[in-house]
C-alpha cells in the first residue's frame, strides 16, 4: 500500500512538470510585458536564493543535533524535510512568475474571462499539486525505508541520551523540516512584500495621487515579487507544514494508544498507521481529478464558480474514498473502545475536518468578500474618515472570530467523542487531505493580482483591465479564504501535536493539569509570546516600509521631473535585504522557547506554554485575516465605483487606503505566520519530548 501511495505522489509530480512545461510555451506578449515580467521573476528568484542561504546554515546545523542527541537518521529526515519545503517554494514561485505575464497575455488576446481564469488556475495548480504530492512523497518514502511502523521499536542519537521510536522521530523531524523552511518563508517573505506594498501604496494613492499599479512608481516591481515570495512560495511552504505534520501527529498518536493499550492486536496497530496514509493518498488524486476536470473543459465567465466546482469535485471524491478506506482498513478488526460508531469512525472524524474547512472558507469569504453586508459596511464607512472605517473593521474583525472558533471547537469535542484522541488527528488530516486543490485556488490569486498589475503597468487595453480586475477581486477573496483555511488547519494540527506531546510523557491517558501553577505560568508565557511576536513582525514590516517610500520619493523626484528611469532593481535589493536582516530573531523565538522551557521548568510547563500560545494565537490570526482582507475589499469596493460619488482620488478612498494599508501587515505578516508559530513549537517540542523528560533544572 504505501508503495502504491508513492506511485500516486510520483504521478501528481509528473502531471505539474508537464503542466509547467505547458505554461512556459505560451506567448508572454509584448516586449514591455517580456521585461517587467524578467524583473518580477528575477528579483523573486534573488531573493529565495539569499534567504535559503541562511536558512541552509540553520538546518544543516540543527540536522547535525538531531542526529547526535535525538535519533541517528532523524537529521536526515530532518533535511529532507526542509528540501521538499524548499522545492515546492521555488517551482511554485517559478510557476507563478511564468503565468502571472502569461494570464495578461491570454486577457489581452482574446478577452475571455474563461480563457483567463483557465491560464491562472494552471499556473495555481503547479503549487497546490506540488505541495500535496511533494509532502506525501517524502513523507511515505521514510515509510517504506523503515518498513512501516514498528511501536516496540527504540533508537538513540549517536550520542546515547534517551531512547526514542526511531520512525516516528523521523517524521516528526521531516515535518520539522518542512516547518522551519515555512517559518523562515513567512517571516521574512511578508517583510519583504508589505514593506514594498505599502510604501508603493504610499506613494502613488496618497503622495502623487497616480495609479495603484503606475509603473513609475519604483517600488511597485518590488510589491509584485513580493506576492510571488510570501503567497506563492509562503503559502505553500505553510500549507505544506501543517499536511505533513498531522499526518506525523497521527502515527505518534497511533503509536502511543496502541503501547498503552495491553489487549489490542498488532493488525489493529496496523490499521491505524495505514487509514492516514491512505486517506492523504485518496486526497491526492482527488486533487489531481478535480484540477483536471475543470481545466480541461470550457470554462464560464464566472471565476468564482470554476473554483468552486474544483474544491467540490476533490473534497466530494476525497469524501467518497475515505469511506471505503476506512471500511477497507477497519472492518472486521476489534476496535479499541473509543471508535464509538465501529468502522466508520475515523470516517466520521474526517468528514467533521472537510466540513470545517469549508465552514471557515465560507465564513471567512462573507466577511472579506465585497459581495457582502460586512465590507460593503466598512467601505460605506470611509467618507467618514479613517478613523471611523478602521474602528468598524476592527469590530468586524474580531466579529469573526466567534463562529470560526465554535466550528474548531465542535470538531475537536466531536472527533474526540466518536473516535478518541485518534479522531482530533484524523479530523485535521480530513481539513488538509484536499490541500492540493485548495493551495491550488489560493495561488490563483496572486497569479491574478500580478497579471492584473501587469496590464496597468504597460498600459494595456482597458478591456484586458476589466477582465484581470475581475479576477484579482476572486483572487482577493480566494487568498482570504486560504488564509482561514490554513489558520483553522494550523489550530487542528497544532491540538493533534499537544495531545501527542502529552501522551509521549504520560504513563496513562494524557492529561495536562491546567490547574497547576507550573502549566498555568508556561501557559500565560504562551499568550505573552504571540503578542510580542506580532508585535515584532509588524514593528519589522514598517520599519523596512519607511525605508523603501524614502527610496522610492527619492527616484520618483527625478522619474517625474524626466530626469531619470526608475531603478526597480534598487529596491527590490533593499526590500530583500531589510526582510532577511529581521527575520532571524522571530522565525528562531519557536524553536528556543520549548528547548529552554523544557530544560528549566519541565515538560509540563512547556504544555503550559503550547496551550496558552495556542488558544491567543487562533483568535488573533482570525481577527488579523478577516478584518485585513476586509479593509483590503472596501478599498477595492471603492476603487470598482461602487460607493456613489466616492471614486478614486476622493477622500473616501484615500481613507480605505489608510484602512488597507493597516490591513496589509495584519492579514500578510502577522495572521499567517501565527498559525506557523504554534505548529513549530508544537513540533519542536515533540521532536524533544525524549530527551526532556527527565531534565528540568527547576521543576
Amino acid at each position: 500500500m504505501y508503495y502504491i501511495i508513492l506511485s500516486v505522489a510520483v504521478l501528481v509530480m509528473l502531471y505539474v512538470m508537464v503542466t509547467y512545461v505547458r505554461i512556459k510555451k505560451m506567448p508572454e506578449g509584448t516586449p514591455m510585458m517580456m521585461k517587467l515580467a524578467g524583473i518580477i521573476r528575477g528579483g523573486s528568484k534573488t531573493f529565495l536564493k539569499i534567504q535559503f542561504r541562511t536558512v541552509a546554515v540553520v538546518v544543516v546545523f540543527l540536522a547535525i543535533v538531531f542526529s547526535l542527541f535525538i535519533e541517528t537518521w532523524s537529521g536526515l529526515t530532518f533535511l529532507l524535510g526542509a528540501t521538499m519545503s524548499s522545492a515546492v517554494c521555488i517551482l511554485g514561485m517559478h510557476s507563478a512568475t511564468h503565468a502571472n505575464v502569461r494570464t495578461t497575455d491570454r486577457a489581452r488576446n482574446t478577452f475571455s474571462v474563461g480563457e483567463t481564469v483557465k491560464v491562472a488556475l494552471m499556473g495555481g495548480s503547479i503549487s497546490g499539486l506540488a505541495v500535496q504530492a511533494c509532502g506525501t512523497f517524502g513523507l511515505v518514502l521514510i515509510l517504506c525505508i523503515r518498513g512501516g511502523v514498528d511501536p516496540a521499536a527504540s533508537g538513540y542519537g549517536l550520542i546515547k541520551l534517551s531512547a526514542c521510536n526511531p520512525t516516528i522521530m523521523m517524521t516528526t523531524t521531516y515535518a520539522l523540516g518542512c516547518s522551519i523552511v515555512a517559518m523562515f518563508n513567512r517571516v521574512s517573505g511578508g517583510n519583504f512584500t508589505k514593506a514594498a506594498d505599502i510604501s508603493a501604496d504610499i506613494l502613488a494613492k496618497v503622495r502623487h495621487d497616480m495609479p495603484e499599479d503606475d509603473h513609475r512608481v519604483p517600488n511597485v516591481m518590488a510589491d509584485f515579487c513580493g506576492d510571488n515570495v510570501n503567497d506563492i512560495a509562503g503559502n505553500c511552504s505553510d500549507l505544506l507544514e501543517s499536511y505533513v505534520a498531522t499526518i506525523a501527529a497521527t502515527l505518534a498518536i497511533a503509536v502511543s494508544i496502541f503501547n498503552k493499550s495491553e489487549t489490542v492486536a498488532k493488525s489493529l496497530f496496523d490499521a491505524t498507521v495505514l487509514f492516514p496514509i491512505l486517506l492523504a493518498g485518496c486526497g491526492l488524486l482527488s486533487c489531481l481529478i478535480g484540477i483536471i476536470i475543470v481545466t480541461v473543459r470550457k470554462m464560464s465567465d464566472n471565476p468564482s464558480k470554476e473554483l468552486d466546482l474544483a474544491t467540490y469535485i476533490s473534497a466530494g471524491l476525497t469524501m467518497l474514498g475515505g469511506l471505503g478506506i476506512s471500511y477497507y482498513v477497519f472492518a472486521g478488526e476489534e476496535l479499541y473502545d473509543s471508535f464509538k460508531l465501529g468502522w466508520v469512525s475515523p470516517f466520521i472524524a474526517a468528514l467533521l475536518g472537510i466540513a470545517v474547512g469549508v465552514a471557515i472558507g465560507k465564513i471567512t469569504e462573507f466577511y472579506t468578500s465585497g459581495d457582502y453586508k460586512p465590507t460593503k459596511g466598512v467601505a460605506a464607512s470611509s467618507p467618514e474618515g479613517p478613523a471611523f472605517l478602521v474602528t468598524l473593521g476592527d469590530a468586524l474583525g474580531s466579529r469573526s472570530v466567534l463562529v470560526p472558533c465554535l466550528c474548531i471547537a465542535l470538531a475537536t469535542f466531536a472527533s474526540f467523542k466518536i473516535c478518541g484522541i485518534y479522531g482530533i488527528s484524523i479530523a485535521a488530516l480530513g481539513m488538509l487531505s484536499f490541500v492540493g486543490t485548495t493551495v491550488s485556488i489560493d495561488a490563483f490569486g496572486p497569479i491574478s493580482d500580478n497579471a492584473g498589475g501587469l496590464a496597468e503597468a504597460c498600459e494595456l487595453d482597458p478591456k484586458c483591465r476589466e477582465i484581470t480586475d475581475k479576477l484579482d477581486a476572486v483572487g482577493n477573496t480566494t487568498a482570504a479564504i486560504g488564509k482561514g483555511f490554513a489558520i483553522g488547519s494550523a489550530a487542528l494540527a497544532t491540538v493533534s501535536w499537544i495531545t501527542s506531546f502529552v501522551s509521549g510523557y504520560s504513563s496513562g491517558e494524557p492529561v495536562l493539569n491546567i490547574a497547576s501553577a507550573v502549566v498555568m505560568s508556561g501557559a500565560i508565557i504562551g499568550v505573552a509570546l504571540v503578542e510580542y511576536f506580532s508585535a515584532m513582525l509588524t514593528k519589522n514590516t514598517i520599519d523596512s516600509a519607511v525605508l523603501m517610500a524614502d527610496e522610492g520619493e527619492r527616484q520618483l523626484n527625478g522619474i517625474l521631473a524626466g530626469t531619470a528611469e526608475p531603478d526597480y532593481n534598487r529596491c527590490i535589493e533593499l526590500a530583500t535585504r531589510e526582510a532577511l536582516k529581521k527575520m532571524t530573531v522571530p522565525s528562531t523565538i519557536a524553536i528556543f522557547v520549548p528547548i529552554v522551557g523544557g530544560l528549566l521548568f519541565g515538560l509540563e510547563f512547556v504544555g503550559g506554554v503550547l496551550i496558552g500560545s495556542t488558544l491567543a494565537a487562533i483568535p488573533k490570526a482570525i481577527f488579523m485575516g478577516n478584518s485585513g482582507g476586509a479593509f483590503d475589499n472596501a478599498k477595492k469596493y471603492i476603487e470598482g465605483g461602487n460607493l456613489e460619488g466616492h471614486g478614486k482620488g476622493s477622500a473616501a478612498h484615500k481613507a480605505a487606503v489608510i484602512g488597507d494599508t493597516i490591513g496589509d501587515t495584519r492579514k500578510d505578516v502577522v495572521g499567517v505566520a501565527l498559525d506557523i508559530f504554534i505548529k513549530m513549537m508544537s513540533t519542536v517540542a515533540n521532536t524533544l519530548v525524549s530527551v526532556l523528560r527527565n531534565v528540568a533544572l527547576f521543576k
